[in-house]
């Protein structure tokens, strides 16, 4: 169309169906015109169900996004907490390494200073519980030897004849002082 106002611009020009030139921009204009009404009319018209597609299509996005995001999210999780149970695991064993080497070393140099080790003192403890029933029962044995059963004897005939000529002496002694 261009090349067409071009090549008749010293003419009164027509432009389509026989119009001359401005008339024919003019119908141009309209029609552009028109055209971006029907356009707004059906955009109106249409827009409320376009809208609501719309909607419709961010919304499932929405929860396909949401729902690989948390997929994502529990798989780092569990490969986080996998990682930090491993290493938890590594750091255990290193401490109960450490522990007992520690251990060691002070069983060593205590008892290079002589301390006796807890399983000494158990050691020791122990004999001297089995010495204590040693004693114990030796020392019943001689209990048993020592003290036989007691003889009856004639102690208070005994008795009382010692304490006859006694207390004949005390009377004599008693009868000379009162003569002198």
């Amino acid at each position: 169309m261009v090349k067409k106002l071009q090549k008749s611009g010293s003419e009164k020009s027509t432009g389509l169906h026989g119009l001359p030139l401005t008339g024919s921009v003019k119908d141009s204009a309209q029609q552009i015109w028109q055209a971006g009404l029907g356009a707004f009319a059906k955009a109106q018209a249409e827009g409320s169900k376009a809208f609501e597609s719309l909607v419709k299509e961010g919304t499932s996005i929405q929860r396909k996004t949401q729902a690989a995001a948390e997929e994502k999210i529990s798989e780092a999780t569990s490969r986080m907490t996998a990682m930090a149970g491993d290493i938890s695991n590594k750091a255990s064993g290193q401490w109960d390494k450490l522990e007992t080497i520690f251990e060691d070393r002070v069983a060593k140099a205590l008892n290079k200073l002589g301390v006796p080790s807890a399983k000494d003192v158990n050691a020791l403890i122990a004999r001297i519980d089995e010495l204590n029933k040693s004693v114990q029962q030796l020392s019943a044995k001689a209990a048993s030897q020592s003290n036989p059963a007691p003889r009856k004897t004639a102690t208070k005939p005994a008795a009382k004849a010692a304490a006859k000529p006694a207390a004949k002496t005390a009377a004599k002694r008693a009868t000379s002082r009162s003569k002198s």
